[in-house]
């Protein structure tokens, strides 16, 4: 095994259609690969179902009344990845050591298959030796209490359900720690930042019925058919019955062009798809706030004009009534003027809901039409196209990805998507909300529960009253505050529930020469990977149970739960039979982790473990108003909703209103020094043979891409422009903080259609080239989509 493909790299002319009998072929292939044609076909019929498990993929909504197969082609590979036959088992450790393992691809850790024993690392044989669940706690348990608790952090992936999550968290806190760090700390922390300012909401404000009510869906920065394909039916529904959708990205992508539905014979047969974006502006990379500004100052001016002379737009003489006396000819007089009121913006909703108009509008009527079109990349006339379908819609959806979180600026990008809903109240009314499309399954559920490095954000009066402890008041650190901690040698140990820390995190190198000094490394987890084989002075690796397994316990077989993307909550019951007998839960692990360490506290961790129920009964009485009556409803078909007071216009920030806030800029002041001509603006993009840090192979069907992930997109004037050519290899350097070179070698070029001065390459391989310093200032998310760096040719550029 190797770190580099098996296979000879070909690129190909992308699909341009997403689904269709690409996405039937990749389940069919990856269920034999994984040798479960038969048990996986079984499990998929119960997939997202009411009565079976929740996707452990993506965190896409689960409808109350399901399709007949309610999974995609991403949540088919990522049930037959967890159900595989394949083990990494006693036998597979005792033949590798970790020196060995470093070697190999992330791919072919994770394809060696599940994890079957605890397992302690063996300094002397530098290999993983299995170990008893007693003997690992007892260590674990002694090795932490031997370190202050601010110098261990408590890692949680967007997996964990939300009872693990709970009772993660309170260990932790029971311990002395607030350092918390998760998942969404490095994809949607700036929508847990920004929109609580913008609109007194931590999480997104739609919900599924947005779908059936909107006349308009804006789509920012995020890929449908890679990141949450299920959400493709819902965006069909809308295009099929005139649903104008309106998408910015930077690049044209299948799954916002064109779809084919697998499961409507009639397309299956025919080949007919179905067009998903009316209108798609394929805005630069980090673009985003310049383009937003742009539609809000077309509609701004719009209004403007019609205030300037007295125009109505829609009553005329409508709106003053013909017969004073008549009762009905005054109230649809009355009517018609308040229509006019709102002109081309909603002023009713602006003066009643909100605050900082005047000075949002008056930065957008001073930034030039120039600067926005060379900032956006986008003309003056695409950026008042989308104004005026805009302002002719009703109800108004805005979803947005990853696209505009993981950015310098990413808080301010959350904060003009708020802005640009906020002018005509497309906030809080059926079919105009917000949507905040989360990634991994419970990331946004983790953090409802608790999983939180700031301690304002969790009831810790409450906690103590529980549990009887004294909780850390002390704000805790952050993901990149751990990568910090850790390459200064202020972190000690690491406990990951889940995930693949390492090649999840920017700055690669310098993390994985730190984590070798870790005391302590523990990793829960079903499979093997590159966050397991570096690791600390002492390690374990702890196997635990899917979320797809059958769980069974002293009160018989288990459920757990999760919360989706559009914030409800749904029950999971798995059904696939054990990997290995050896496999604990993960609320045993936290639980034998826990009663080895603590010394304080009173938690009824056997309890707990014994019965689910008893913990979602203690979630319920930490958090009464968003859990009410949570076991009688989790199974509730559609979910339990969260309450999210936006959605009802309840806005419940510091001042109580919905809060336009203005960007200070329209692009981050980035130092890259002299050449400026030569950098290009990077990206990084999931290709559709990949969950996250998994991957599932070594292709990307709808780019194009086969048996390689080491390409750079380019557009072709930059690969002129450059001396280049298409099929070169390139190494690609960072062009900030340049006094440490940053550096990914030998990356073919493909022309792809994406905007002039940009690029893209896939996560997590350009993972090395992002300094963790660059990120938002306020958020802390690393910049994932917005990186200048420069291209060189590599020494293997001779190379076909």
């Amino acid at each position: 095994m190797s770190t580099k493909s098996k296979h000879h790299p070909t690129i190909g002319e992308n699909t341009g259609t997403a689904g269709g009998w690409g996405a039937a072929r990749a389940v069919g292939e990856i269920l034999l690969r994984e040798h479960v044609p038969r048990s996986g076909s079984s499990l998929l019929a119960h997939h997202n179902k009411p009565d079976g498990y929740m996707c452990v993929s993506c965190a896409w909504a689960k409808p109350a009344k399901p399709h007949a197969m309610e999974f995609c082609e991403e949540g088919a590979k990522a049930t037959a990845w967890e159900i595989t036959t394949r083990r990494a088992n006693r036998a597979f450790f005792a033949a590798h050591t970790l020196q060995e393992l470093e070697q190999w691809s992330d791919h072919d850790l994770e394809e060696q298959g599940r994890l079957t024993h605890p397992m302690r690392w063996n300094s002397a044989t530098d290999k993983y030796e299995p170990v008893s669940w007693d003997e690992a706690f007892d260590e674990i348990g002694r090795e932490l209490r031997s370190i202050p608790p601010q110098q261990v952090d408590f890692y949680t992936s967007g997996r964990a359900s939300l009872e693990t999550s709970y009772m993660y968290q309170l260990f932790a806190r029971i311990f002395g720690s607030n350092n918390l760090p998760d998942s969404s700390n490095m994809c949607h922390e700036s929508t847990s930042v920004g929109l609580p300012e913008s609109i007194g909401a931590t999480v997104g404000t739609a919900i599924l019925s947005d779908f059936q009510n909107c006349d308009c869906i804006f789509y920012l920065a995020q890929n449908v058919a890679t990141s949450s394909p299920r959400m493709l039916h819902d965006l069909q529904d809308a295009a099929d019955r005139g649903v104008r959708i309106v998408t910015f990205n930077p690049l044209r992508e299948a799954g916002l062009e064109r779809f084919i539905n697998p499961q409507m014979p009639s397309q299956m047969l025919t080949g007919r798809s179905t067009p998903i974006s009316s209108e798609y502006f394929q805005v630069k990379n980090g673009g985003d706030i310049a383009a937003l500004f742009g539609v809000c100052k077309a509609l701004i001016e719009a209004d403007d004009a019609l205030k300037a002379i007295g125009a109505s737009k829609v009553s005329g003489s409508d709106a003053v009534p013909d017969k004073p006396d008549n009762a009905a000819a005054v109230a649809f007089a009355a009517s018609i003027a308040a229509a006019d009121k709102k002109h081309v913006l909603d002023h009713d909703f602006i003066n009643t809901h909100t605050s900082g108009f005047e000075e949002f509008a008056d930065t957008a009527r001073r930034h030039d039409w120039a600067e926005l079109e060379r900032v956006s990349g986008l003309t003056r006339e695409q950026m008042i196209q989308a104004a005026r379908i805009y302002a002719h819609s009703e109800a108004v959806l805005m979803i947005y990805g990853m696209g505009l979180t993981q950015h310098v600026m990413g808080v301010q990008n959350v904060h003009m998507v708020a802005n640009l809903a906020l002018l005509r109240g497309n906030v809080g009314k059926p079919g105009a909300n917000i949507c905040a499309v989360r990634g991994h399954s419970n990331v946004q559920g983790q953090r409802t529960v608790g999983i939180t490095e700031k301690p304002a954000l969790v009831p810790l009066d409450k906690l103590s009253v529980l549990y009887h402890f004294e909780p850390p008041r002390w704000e805790g650190r952050s993901t990149v505050d751990t990568c910090k901690a850790i390459m200064q040698g202020e972190a000690k140990a690491f406990v990951g529930l889940g995930g693949n820390f390492l090649r999840a995190v920017p700055e690669t190198e310098a993390m994985e020469e730190a984590w070798r000094k870790l005391r302590l490394s523990v990793q829960i987890a079903t499979k093997l990977n590159r966050s397991h084989v570096i690791h600390g002075e002492i390690a374990y690796l702890l196997p635990c149970l899917g979320r797809i397994e059958i769980d069974d316990q002293a009160s018989g077989p288990q459920a757990v739960s999760i919360e989706s993307s559009v914030a409800h909550f749904h029950g999971s019951r798995g059904r696939a039979k054990p990997a290995s007998d050896e496999l604990l839960s993960e609320p045993a692990i936290i639980a034998g982790m826990a009663k080895a360490t603590l010394t304080k506290g009173r938690v009824p961790w056997d309890e707990w473990v014994g019965d689910y129920s008893k913990i979602r009964d203690a979630i319920e009485a930490t958090y009464p108003e968003a859990f009410r009556d949570f076991n009688k409803r989790m199974f509730q078909p559609g979910g339990i909703p969260r309450p999210v007071p936006a959605r009802e216009r309840k806005w419940t920030t510091a001042n109580q209103k919905a809060n336009f806030i203005t960007p200070p800029r329209l692009f981050p002041e980035l130092d890259i020094g002299s050449g400026a001509g030569e950098v290009l603006n990077l990206t990084t993009l999931r290709a559709n043979d990949q969950f996250n840090t998994t991957i599932y192979a070594y292709g990307d069907r709808y780019r194009g891409v086969k048996g390689t992930r080491k390409v750079v997109f380019m557009n072709e004037e930059d690969i002129l422009r450059l001396g280049f050519k298409e099929g070169d290899f390139v190494d690609l350097t960072t062009a900030i903080e340049v006094a440490k070179m940053r550096r990914v070698t030998e990356f073919k070029v493909v022309r792809h259609d994406i905007p002039a001065g940009c690029c893209a390459a896939y996560y997590p391989e350009a993972n090395p080239l992002f300094p963790l310093a660059h990120h938002d200032a306020k958020a802390k998310t690393p910049s994932y989509k917005l990186l200048p760096v420069r291209l060189s040719l590599s020494a293997q550029s001779s190379r076909s």
